[in-house]
């Protein structure tokens, strides 16, 4: 059987509720052990705020119980420290050091950990000791004032905590390149991660347009950035809903072909300058067209014609999506099952069921 991608890689993670164990539970998906370090008496919060929530990002890992204000604690995790590769922790800074846990504390003793602080705002800063939520980071990285309409500005709601995945997905990539550069220097290191500066690192695309097309008013960058030509959701006669994103121009013109686009057919318009001044006109024309069809029958048409589109899908739908049963994308059965790490490795296998408070000791000889 091929070894998984970090087969050998040992983690002692303390982060609690969804930042912090989302990255960690990748690392489980990848092959890692991962030793989850809970607070007394009842773990993690997100033991209380749901227990499948914390299923979804703690397959596959180990409970220890741990009071980190008791000398006899603390030494037994110095022990695991020694013995890890990595220690991811998400408390405000300060925390760590004063448990004596702290990277410089752990790195003196063993030089080839990668320690890992993952925060809402990083170690330092004016807003370092700020507490928050995806919420808050994502006003604070820019990206919030460029959602919602004119009736719901900013939008209070994404659906997705953006910025909470966001600033796992940045500790993975770091993590794993600071593993790489182990192989090279015999060393680990410690690494910052504010999930702000995650998303403000997302926003590089939007403030590069921004620039080069001089969008320096807040009014205007949103006006872009929400509104654009032939790209939305619409509604179909039958309730539901597809998108269509016929961006290019080639896109454009095909969908002309394909839909009675009316003034908006014009050659005028296969230039994407002139779609622009046009944006919400052509939207709420398309809307008009897709109100008189459905959507099963619309979307053929316009996926057979190589027009990008795709179906609105409720999350209790995925699991009857053939596009993800066909890519095995399915981590567990049944409605709502949950996805696994969207980038097949070899030797990979799915980290399974969530760990019982406390059941390290129990399996730490099995």
């Amino acid at each position: 059987m091929t070894a998984s991608p970090l087969d050998g890689i040992k983690v002692l993670d303390f982060s609690e509720l969804l930042p912090g164990p989302f990255f960690t539970q990748s690392l489980a998906d990848l092959g890692a052990t991962v030793i989850k370090v809970e607070r007394p008496p009842h773990g993690d919060n997100a033991r209380l705020l749901g227990a499948g929530g914390f299923e979804a990002v703690n397959r596959g890992k180990r409970s220890l119980v741990v009071d980190l204000k008791q000398e006899d604690s603390r030494a037994e995790l110095y022990a695991l420290a020694d013995d890890a590769d990595i220690v991811v922790e998400t408390y405000r800074p300060g925390v760590m050091t004063r448990l004596g846990m702290d990277a410089a504390t752990l790195r003196a003793r063993n030089p080839r950990l990668i320690y890992v602080s993952v925060t809402g705002y990083g170690q330092d800063g004016p807003w370092a000791h700020w507490p928050g939520h995806d919420i808050n980071y994502l006003a604070a990285a820019g990206a919030l004032a460029l959602t919602g309409t004119e009736d719901e500005w900013p939008a209070s709601n994404l659906g997705l905590p953006v910025a909470d995945l966001c600033g796992a997905s940045s500790a993975l990539s770091a993590t794993l390149a600071a593993l790489y550069q182990r192989t090279a220097t015999g060393e680990g290191q410690y690494l910052d991660v504010s999930i702000t500066d995650a998303v403000l690192h997302w926003m590089t695309a939007r403030i590069g347009a921004f620039r080069n097309d001089g969008k320096s008013d807040l009014a205007s960058q949103r006006a872009v950035t929400v509104s654009k030509p032939a790209y939305g959701a619409f509604a179909c006669n039958d309730g539901r809903h597809i998108t269509i994103a016929a961006l290019e121009d080639h896109f454009w013109i095909r969908l002309v072909q394909a839909l009675d686009m009316g003034p908006f057919a014009d050659t005028d318009y296969f230039k994407m300058s002139m779609r622009k001044t046009a944006a919400d006109a052509i939207n709420q024309h398309i809307a008009s067209l897709c109100r008189e069809r459905g959507a099963d029958e619309l979307l053929q048409d316009l996926t057979s014609r190589d027009i990008p589109a795709a179906p609105v899908l409720a999350p209790s739908d995925l699991h009857e999506v053939p596009q993800f049963s066909d890519r095995d994308m399915w981590a567990s059965e049944g409605e709502l099952a949950l996805p696994r790490f969207p980038v097949r490795l070899a030797g990979a296998r799915d980290a399974v069921g969530a760990p019982t408070l406390d059941d390290y000791r129990q399996h730490k000889d099995s």
